[in-house]
């Protein structure tokens, strides 16, 4: 009889420590779960992705080849939304049309205005263009300042660092690898930013001079030192008169100017026309990273867009 207790006692003693040691497991994956986080472009996705590294699992609201002033808010979206731990978005209204409703009806409180997971990127750069008068009849104008910041490394710099800070406040066990490796990314993007625009100093000034499609590359104009006479857009957002056309194509001419910028999700049929007429190339730049699809880093997306105008800057 006490040797059939003494098995029962140990059997019983043995599922108990194997009790105790699947709730220590469970206990242990819960407090290193990744930090869900949503953002609204890819490049965010990206630099995001960078800083926090395997403490983050990141997702983002729209695709590089999306105009992010228009992104379709899906009820999916709202469900990402709502089992978020933080949002980071661009701000200076570039997500005015989409956003907002999304983060009422996903009644999470945490990325609301506010909360411990709202991150508005714009607070932590340069902005350029602020306060600039804004009406219909002027086109697709942001008073608060140009929101395409991120197209300049510079900027994406301040951005790692303030996410750096940001993620250390929400996961704090690790804090000093978040910090430490925010300083890297930025450090990192800060060289690539001095080295390209060394390199493009290096041009000629006719080299340097452009024609963009809208007038979302001021950052790039600004970081690289290029001169840009006008846009195929005489309004921002709004498709170009024949007249303003002609207007392009005679300054093109006569100031020998041979590259076209613009992004891929702006309609390339004028610039196409106007390469043609006067021998000039297009390039298009990405929207943002590709992070969805092939997990693209901020710092490779730039460095990849910087390419591909300096080849045909340089030819």
């Amino acid at each position: 009889m006490k040797r059939m207790a003494h098995i029962f006692c140990t059997g019983s003693f043995r599922q108990f420590r194997l009790a105790a040691c699947a709730i220590l497991l469970l206990a242990s994956g819960a407090a290193e779960a990744a930090l869900k986080v949503v953002t609204t472009t890819p490049d965010l996705a990206a630099l995001v992705a960078e800083v926090g590294g395997d403490h983050v699992d990141v997702m983002t609201m729209s695709r590089p080849d999306q105009d992010p002033h228009y992104v379709d808010p899906k009820p999916s979206l709202v469900v990402d939304l709502a089992r978020a731990d933080l949002l980071v978005f661009n701000g200076l209204e570039l997500e005015i049309g989409w956003l907002p409703p999304l983060q009422v009806n996903c009644r999470n409180a945490a990325v609301q205005k506010g909360g411990t997971g709202y991150f508005d990127a714009s607070r932590y750069v340069k902005v350029m263009e602020a306060g600039r008068e804004a009406n219909r009849a002027m086109g697709d104008i942001h008073p608060g300042g140009n929101p395409h910041y991120l197209y300049d490394p510079r900027e994406g710099a301040k951005v790692a660092v303030a996410l750096g800070n940001k993620l250390a406040e929400l996961i704090p066990a690790q804090r000093a690898f978040l910090l430490q490796n925010a300083d890297k990314v930025a450090g990192s993007l800060r060289e690539i930013a001095k080295r390209e625009a060394d390199r493009f100093r290096g041009l000629s000034k006719d080299q340097r001079r452009v024609v963009t499609y809208h007038r979302s590359l001021v950052y790039v104009i600004d970081w690289l030192g290029l001169e840009r006479p006008l846009n195929v857009e005489a309004r921002p957002g709004v498709a170009p008169t024949p007249g303003h056309v002609a207007r392009v194509l005679s300054t093109m001419r006569s100031q020998k100017i041979k590259t076209i910028v613009q992004e891929r999700h702006y309609p390339t049929k004028t610039s196409n026309t106007l390469a043609r007429m006067v021998k000039a190339q297009v390039v298009v730049f990405p929207g943002g990273a590709s992070f969805a699809d092939k997990k693209e880093l901020y710092s490779q997306r730039i460095q990849r867009t910087v390419e591909a105008l300096y080849d045909s800057l340089s030819r």
